[in-house]
């Protein structure tokens, strides 16, 4: 599988951008699929997941901001992220993994495929 994350740039605080996952190579429908973000300096953070089921996790800063959605048709996931604040600055991964185990859906260590990443910086 590979994933290609896009749709990162400068927006100011407040704003709204919609960052897109798109796979090939294999359909994703029954993968849990991620989004992490990462800033300088810091760790790599869980910020939202779909299970293969549709359900929806979110990372608690993110949560009531952010949107993550599928498209079985295109084989891609969608991170809707609103309200940006200029501490959700970091670049953006999105993972696949076909045995995410539902307790660990926030761990990286569960997730077999990465996308390169897509910078996403918000200006006070």
């Amino acid at each position: 599988v590979q994933l290609q994350a896009s749709g990162g740039g400068l927006v100011q605080a407040g704003g709204s951008l919609r960052l897109s996952c798109a796979a090939s190579g294999r359909t994703v429908s029954r993968y849990t699929v991620a989004w992490f973000r990462q800033a300088p300096g810091k760790e790599r953070d869980f910020v939202a997941g779909i299970r293969w089921t549709g359900t929806t996790h979110y990372a608690d800063d993110v949560k009531g901001r952010a949107t993550i959605s599928r498209d079985n048709a295109r084989n891609t996931v969608f991170l809707q992220m609103n309200s940006l604040k200029p501490e959700d600055t970091a670049v953006y991964y999105c993972a696949a993994g076909s045995d995410v185990i539902l307790s660990s859906l926030r761990a990286s260590s569960q997730y077999d495929f990465w996308g390169q990443g897509t910078l996403v910086t918000v200006s006070s």
